[in-house]
């Protein structure tokens, strides 16, 4: 990889066809009154960075509200048609309609017109969401037309432990397992270790790279190179406006960013979505 296509975003999506990718994971936060406030400063962000000559066409960015306020975030994201952000769900089911308390399947997602939903996030891995069960959720997202964003990641004693790579390419296997390589890329995989997550303790870009291109070459040696080529895997793990930069310009197997606390800093997260289509300021 020579040094221009390193620090050129432009360069590196015409060469590798590959959209950048961002989501603002909300997590368990929000309110009507945050949320009204909240969309109001992205749209006010957004619209001075395409003052300046940010051209939003060139990524694909997604928020994640609570799945109670979904709705809203839609309706609100109406009132403002410049704003470049679709809604994401932050979890689905394993199964489908039926007796199935405190559940959302997969089906409900699609038919309130939410295109993308995280699966396999640490946090639901940590509660009941084994690899298997991941695996099968991924599966019946793709089946009825949902964009899964794939999480996989390891914990701090793994990690500690030297055993990332080994953890990310088991859940990587468990969802091979169920989905075949021509659905592949229409998803997103997210590298979130687990001992980054809301820590404040970033994957170095070294460290972020290594994890991404050994995926990258799974993805080759299991489906093919346009397969590998196409899927986009994206990090995830206190990432911030400032560290944005370093790990999108010195990494080329990452094509964006999955953010916890930061999408819910308007100034933040829309230094963050540009950092993949600008240059650093």
């Amino acid at each position: 990889i020579n040094a221009e296509y390193m620090g050129n975003p432009f360069l590196r999506t015409a060469m590798t066809g590959r959209k950048f990718f961002v989501g603002g994971n909300w997590k368990s936060n929000g309110s009507r009154a945050m949320i009204a406030q909240l969309l109001m400063q992205l749209d006010q962000e957004f619209r001075a960075r395409q003052a300046q000559g940010v051209d939003w066409s060139k990524a694909e960015l997604v928020i994640t509200p609570p799945h109670i306020y979904g709705d809203l975030v839609m309706r609100t994201l109406s009132q403002y048609p410049e704003l470049p952000l679709q809604v994401c769900a932050q979890n689905c089911s394993s199964t489908g309609f039926g007796a199935y308390t405190g559940t959302t399947c997969a089906e409900m997602l699609v038919d309130v017109g939410i295109h993308y939903v995280i699966l396999g996030h640490s946090e639901r891995r940590h509660s009941k969401d084994t690899d298997e069960c991941v695996g099968v959720k991924v599966a019946r997202a793709l089946a009825v037309g949902l964009h899964p964003i794939a999480c996989v990641g390891e914990t701090k004693l793994e990690h500690d432990q030297g055993r990332a790579l080994e953890v990310v390419m088991r859940q990587i296997n468990a969802i091979a397992e169920k989905v075949p390589g021509p659905e592949w890329p229409r998803m997103v995989i997210a590298y979130e270790p687990v001992w980054a997550i809301g820590t404040g303790v970033t994957a170095t870009p070294a460290q972020a790279q290594t994890i991404h291109s050994e995926i990258r070459r799974f993805l080759e040696s299991s489906f093919g190179p346009a397969v590998a080529a196409s899927v986009r895997i994206i990090y995830g793990g206190s990432v911030t406006a400032v560290n944005c930069w370093d790990l999108v310009s010195q990494c080329p197997d990452i094509d964006g960013f999955l953010v916890g606390g930061a999408s819910l800093k308007a100034p933040d997260f829309t230094t963050i979505c540009a950092s993949g289509i600008t240059s650093r300021p």
